[in-house]
């Protein structure tokens, strides 16, 4: 039998890659003589980039960038050909603006911008990228993308024409946005997951600022700063659109000024991956993530995957740190497996990740030769 295994991250305990290894693994020492198919996935947050470069055997590079409070780092990002031939680089937003780099004692969203994205972006460029895919979740921003269009070349001012940094303090007092020195910029198709549009009760501010640290009328500051960059650059309708409001706005600056297109996150990641004909060569399949809960169900990863495994007429089983009840009951698996079955807390349960899962992987074996003797 071919069994593909294709999991995400256990977020806090296990990369998508160390996952799907340590069920292979686990397979294995259960006695399974199966071809194990290891292919990590991913949606638009943090290992968009390692489940491309892992799966297509891409290069790492490497170059100097900068947090969301403008702390300088080295960040990473992937470069691999794509099946056109096209020198295509992989990168996500929370490699260099994400929450991740900002310690929560440190967070402050009306100073933090997307400056790093986009000298990641322009290193890409500069290296000969040809095309840009860009994973945009898990940001600690809330600039409309701002910053990244300043570190590819467009400049803000005031009324008396003084330049200002582009954080979301200093956009409220915004007159001009000049993009005439914006550097070329090859597609870039942006991994999207949300719906939210830039402004309003349902928006960027309002939806996500609290979870990066925004108190009640740090909200509302937030609103007025991109109320006011909407205003100046004209681009209500753009507003308006479905993940405009992704990565505090990220998604509207991308759209409106570097051309980019807002995609789902798995759908990119499965076309990329050529997941639909790895889907119709294997015989089962095993995914997973560290909760699989009611978020899931609405689009995360393994939910993906599950339905490409309906449309193949495919068994999938489900493994996460912890199983909701409403996945463990819905139509889209035919088993789920949690580390919850070990008894243990979530503390310990996320320190010993890899050798638990490695142990379900065994649990996995024992389900698989049941449904092939059936």
């Amino acid at each position: 039998m071919r069994i593909l295994i294709a999991c995400d991250k256990f977020k806090g305990s296990l990369t998508a890659t160390a996952a799907c290894e340590a069920l292979r693994d686990g397979l294995r020492e259960a006695g399974s003589s199966d071809e194990l198919v290891v292919c990590p996935i991913a949606d638009g947050g943090e290992g968009f980039t390692e489940s491309m470069v892992v799966a297509l055997q891409g290069e790492w590079r490497t170059c100097d960038s900068h947090d969301a409070l403008h702390n300088p780092v080295e960040a990473r990002y992937g470069m691999l050909r794509n099946p056109d031939g096209e020198l295509q680089a992989v990168l996500e937003m929370a490699e260099a603006s994400g929450l991740r780099r900002v310690p929560v004692e440190s967070r402050n969203v009306l100073y933090s911008s997307t400056f790093g994205t986009g000298l990641i972006i322009r290193d890409a460029v500069v290296q000969g990228a040809q095309r840009i895919l860009l994973g945009i979740g898990g940001s600690a921003t809330n600039d409309g993308g701002a910053g990244m269009l300043a570190a590819l070349g467009a400049r803000f001012h005031d009324a008396e024409g003084n330049a200002l940094d582009p954080v979301p303090a200093s956009l409220v007092n915004l007159a001009t946005v000049d993009t005439a020195d914006l550097i070329d910029l090859p597609p870039i198709e942006v991994a999207c997951d949300v719906e939210n549009p830039l402004l309003g009760p349902n928006g960027a501010s309002a939806v996500y600022g609290p979870q990066k640290g925004a108190s009640e009328e740090e909200v509302g500051f937030l609103e007025g700063a991109l109320a006011r960059l909407v205003q100046v650059t004209g681009t209500q309708e753009a507003a308006e659109t479905p993940g405009a409001g992704a990565a505090g706005g990220l998604g509207f600056g991308l759209m409106c000024f570097a051309g980019g297109r807002l995609r789902n996150g798995f759908n990119m990641v499965a076309d990329a991956l050529g997941l639909p004909a790895q889907m119709a060569a294997a015989d089962f399949v095993v995914t997973g993530e560290g909760s699989l809960d009611a978020q899931t169900l609405l689009g995360k990863a393994p939910m993906g995957l599950a339905l490409l495994a309906r449309e193949h007429g495919k068994k999938v089983i489900g493994v996460g740190g912890r199983v909701d009840p409403i996945v463990a009951d819905c139509q889209w698996f035919d088993a789920t497996l949690s580390l919850e079955s070990f008894g243990l807390s979530e503390d310990e349960c996320m320190f010993r990740a890899e050798e638990l899962v490695r142990k379900l992987g065994g649990e996995v074996a024992g389900l698989l030769r049941h449904w092939e003797d059936e």
